[in-house]
């Protein structure tokens, strides 16, 4: 019983100490992503981004809000694309923002993306992306369909964490020297 118990405990630490803590996940094949890219990472164009990424998830939850599947989806964002531009123009217009901005939806590059301990892989991804000016500052991303953006910020809210129990028992057992 000893014995079974110290070779469990060695092969967890190999287990852990190879950074379980990060996963890859997979987004579904199924999925269109959203990307607000900002001019620069300066603080104002960091907080542009942020209310043009407000005003547009509102626009989009109820564009999407009964959308089922991929290509009614697909087709509302098609259809409402001038409503996306007016809100981003209204958005620049409030905040006295001066520079251009660029919005697609097609198949877009996404670098790849560590977000709690969790990596996203780089690709080409059907997306609806949002470049303000240079597009050289950091990003804000989620995925549309399905509507991961509204879960993730609901949850943001509410401080969830996640274990890994081999993790847990490790750190309790470490912690009683």
């Amino acid at each position: 019983m000893k014995k079974l118990f110290v070779f469990l405990v060695v092969l967890t630490i190999v287990f852990v100490s190879n950074d379980l803590s990060k996963e890859e996940v997979i987004i579904p094949k199924e999925s269109i992503r959203f990307r607000v890219i900002a001019n620069s990472d300066k603080e104002e164009d960091q907080e542009l981004k942020l209310k043009v990424k407000e005003n547009l998830n509102k626009d989009i939850e109820k564009i999407l809000s009964n959308k089922k599947n991929m290509i009614d989806s697909r087709k509302s964002i098609e259809d409402n694309m001038p409503l996306l531009k007016e809100t981003i123009n209204k958005t620049l217009k409030e905040n006295n923002a001066k520079i251009d901005y660029d919005i697609n939806y097609g198949e877009n590059y996404f670098p790849t993306k560590e977000y709690k301990n969790v990596i996203y892989k780089e690709g080409k991804y059907e997306s609806l992306v949002v470049k303000l000016g240079k597009g050289e500052g950091q990003n804000f991303w989620c995925v549309l369909f399905p509507p991961l953006c509204f879960i993730d910020e609901e949850q943001e809210s509410k401080d969830i964490e996640y274990h890994l129990l081999v993790k847990d028992i490790i750190k309790k057992y470490t912690s009683l020297k």
